[in-house]
């Protein structure tokens, strides 16, 4: 029996060393000195060192590409970011080999295992704080715009459609948004840090299964939020399995439990909480709220005298030719989209554009006299991708005459009376037939 608990001892004492190096790594407590005015530069530096040494791994052990992809463009699931996880874990088993040998007869680690849960806890709630209140402002999931609404469902990728359909209802975003918010307010607490870990635990579940079941690339962030969680879990189970198992009464935790004798400790502990909370919350959510005013300004009046909508284009004449609607035809353009932020897209297929979708997107931008439009690929590019003098015969017609990379155009566009259920927001509590 003596051996059995030893061997379970030194399982323990090894996995932990294990954990302490791969979460040190990959939650990596410089990033505070982000939020330090001209100190940007030090979690910069320090992680330059791994990622030479995952470049290095992958051409000699990992191959997990020839080239690995370090700029996803928004995804977390890059060929590097998976060779780099593989980096972590070989780095963490090394070392923890290595501890392991200097330190066998070691019993525990009071301190470390104080300061790992610690830093999760923090790292935790500083990530939810992020996420959360984005979403309370219905902010990360937009509402689907009149673009996305014009394109067939089919055409969408999955994460694209889980995006619209978080987005469609604000209430339910800005419930999973207060939902991350309260994690991140229970883990800053220590008599609450148990119960924000719980709540973690369902919270990234749920945005675990949604990021493997609809593609989303996130998984490897969410994932490791996931697990990070758990292992915080995981140390109050002797606690919870008595409670909530065997029915047994427990004693109170003392995970998160250091003293501070000295005068300086107690106020150092209370300044950097603050100063947590005033930076990942208080600022965080000044940041969102201009955003959001941003966001919600009203620019009719910028846009005008376009009138957002979907506008079929009735003629289309390319460098003097008139060319006929056709459905095989797919360089011709079908519509032209205008939509109520200064976006706009069309259905044809035109790589000068950002294409997706099945639809070619854009940014437009009338001049003051509202004679001439420009329309750029990004807002913030220097020139136009293409210039057209506008005329407005009737109230539902638009005449656009001028050049798009090195082509004449001429286009009449007929405003459609093109409704979509689907921006009522429709809710009812009685439904007398299924819809």
């Amino acid at each position: 029996m003596h051996q059995d608990s030893l061997a379970v001892s030194k399982f323990g004492l090894i996995s932990f060393r294990f954990a302490f190096i791969y979460f040190l790594i990959y939650f990596n407590p410089l990033i505070y000195f982000n939020a330090v005015p001209g100190l940007y530069w030090i979690p910069q530096l320090a992680i330059l060192p791994f990622d030479a040494l995952t470049f290095f791994l992958n051409d000699h052990l990992f191959q997990i590409r020839p080239q690995l992809n370090q700029m996803g463009g928004g995804s977390g699931d890059t060929s590097f970011a998976w060779a780099q996880v593989a980096t972590f874990l070989t780095i963490a088993g090394v070392g923890a080999l290595i501890w392991s040998v200097l330190e066998w007869k070691k019993r525990n680690y009071l301190t470390l295992h104080y300061w790992l849960c610690l830093i999760l806890r923090y790292s935790l709630a500083g990530i939810a704080f992020s996420y959360g209140i984005l979403k309370v402002f219905a902010m990360q999931m937009y509402f689907p715009n009149l673009s996305q609404l014009a394109t067939p469902l089919g055409d969408y990728l999955p994460m694209r459609l889980s995006w619209m359909f978080i987005g469609y209802s604000e209430p339910y975003q800005i419930f999973s948004g207060v939902a991350e918010v309260m994690v991140a307010l229970l883990l800053i607490w220590r008599r609450t840090a148990l119960l924000g870990a719980l709540m973690a635990v369902g919270v990234f579940a749920n945005v675990v299964m949604l990021n493997l079941s609809f593609d989303i690339p996130v998984k490897i962030y969410s994932i490791h939020l996931l697990i990070a969680s758990m292992f915080l879990v995981w140390q109050e189970r002797e606690r919870l399995f008595a409670f909530f198992i065997l029915n047994k009464s427990v004693l109170p935790a003392t995970l998160y439990e250091k003293k501070m004798v000295e005068r300086w400790q107690k106020t150092g502990r209370f300044v950097l909480k603050v100063a947590f909370f005033l930076s990942s919350f208080c600022y965080t959510t000044y940041n969102y709220y201009n955003y959001f005013v941003q966001y919600h300004t009203d620019v009719s009046k910028v846009l005008e005298p376009i009138q957002p909508g979907i506008y079929h284009v009735e003629l289309f004449v390319k460098n003097g030719d008139t060319i006929p609607e056709s459905l095989v035809d797919s360089l011709r353009w079908r519509d032209v989209i205008f939509d109520y932020n200064g976006a706009g897209s069309l259905a044809a297929n035109d790589s000068s554009l950002r294409m997706r979708y099945g639809r070619a997107y854009f940014n437009y931008l009338p001049d003051s006299l509202g004679k001439q439009v420009e329309w750029r690929v990004m807002n913030w590019d220097s020139l136009p991708a293409a210039t057209f003098a506008m005329d407005f015969p009737s109230e539902d017609r638009m005449i656009l005459s001028g050049e798009k990379g090195g082509d004449s155009l001429h286009l009449v566009l007929k405003k459609l009376k093109r409704h979509f259920p689907l921006t009522e927001r429709q809710f009812h509590w009685i439904s007398e037939s299924n819809r």
